[in-house]
């Protein structure tokens, strides 16, 4: 399979490398906060210099996320679903950069059967399909992936078939840190009363969601709800809400176990909202998610090239 080759999560924010040997083995991980949205042409050329220059002997670059969006290195058109890892390896995108080839993961677009939606996501096919490859998924099932912006992924037969995404993160990271609920927010979200509270709120959908977040001011302010309890209520609405949007499009009523992969304290946030709403759930650790996904797709794409 050749020699060590270097991968890359190229987000947004911050900037993930990892060197991996021939054999698909993790070697050493590299991150810092140098994200594409922070970098002009030159700037993403000398990252990767800098990067080369820490692992010289690696010859071949794969990269995913935000560095083949528009904003990105290069633009690479999304890879349609349903997709296996074969179909995304054999649409890598090849470039040239710092001098060296760099193949570019396309990210997944999908148009969801229920409601005929479309759908995107860069960079956590990725991960997918290396916890996937570590035998950590299951073939067939739903997969949420909780974070700034959350994913519901609906997988059969190890293909990904379809899936949706909530700004639930974001909205909840911006609402709370400027603004009119800003001001009533003392402490931080955690699991308990208040965050069921709000969880079943949220589910409920006996009100739209913009109607039941100025509520939350207007339970402070009646005291029907404390400040330090608030972040935890806000929390809780919205993740309730995104849960309520997965139901209406995958069964999640009928003894469906959703697996969660992220970060432990916002997954035990997700594990607490769907026991909540009587729907079982799974956390597993991603780990080395990425490193496993690039291993996969470079094995995939060297029997693709062969």
């Amino acid at each position: 399979m050749g020699r060590d080759f270097i991968a890359i999560n190229w987000g947004s924010s911050n900037f993930r490398a990892y060197l991996i040997d021939a054999a698909g083995v993790l070697r050493e991980a590299f991150a810092e906060p140098a994200g594409i949205g922070s970098l002009d042409r030159d700037g993403m050329t000398a990252q990767i210099e800098r990067l080369v220059q820490r692992w010289p002997d690696a010859q071949v670059i794969y990269a995913c996320g935000m560095v083949g969006s528009n904003v990105g290195w290069e633009e690479v058109a999304y890879a349609e679903c349903p997709i296996g890892l074969d179909g995304l390896a054999a649409n890598l995108h090849s470039t040239h950069i710092a001098g060296r080839l760099m193949y570019i993961v396309p990210g997944l677009a999908c148009r969801r059967e229920s409601d005929g939606a479309p759908d995107i996501m860069r960079g956590e096919e990725t991960e997918l399909f290396g916890l996937m490859r570590a035998g950590r998924l299951p073939r067939d099932g739903i997969v949420a992936l909780p974070g700034t912006h959350s994913k519901w992924v609906r997988i059969a037969g190890g293909r990904v078939m379809e899936f949706m995404t909530a700004m639930s993160g974001e909205i909840f990271d911006r609402l709370t840190a400027a603004g009119m609920l800003a001001s009533i927010v003392a402490a931080p979200a955690v699991a308990g009363e208040a965050f069921a509270s709000g969880t079943s709120a949220g589910a409920d959908r006996a009100l739209g969601l913009g109607t039941q977040l100025f509520g939350v001011r207007a339970k402070v302010i009646r005291k029907d709800l404390t400040r330090d309890d608030a972040a935890s209520y806000l929390r809780g609405l919205l993740i309730g809400a995104e849960i309520a949007d997965a139901r209406a499009l995958y069964p999640l009523d009928d003894g469906q176990v959703v697996t969660l992969v992220g970060a432990a304290p916002v997954c035990a946030l997700y594990a607490e909202a769907l026991a909540g709403l009587n729907i079982r759930s799974v956390i597993v650790d991603a780990g080395d998610a990425s490193a496993q996904g690039f291993a996969a797709i470079h094995s995939a794409h060297e029997g693709v090239s062969a």
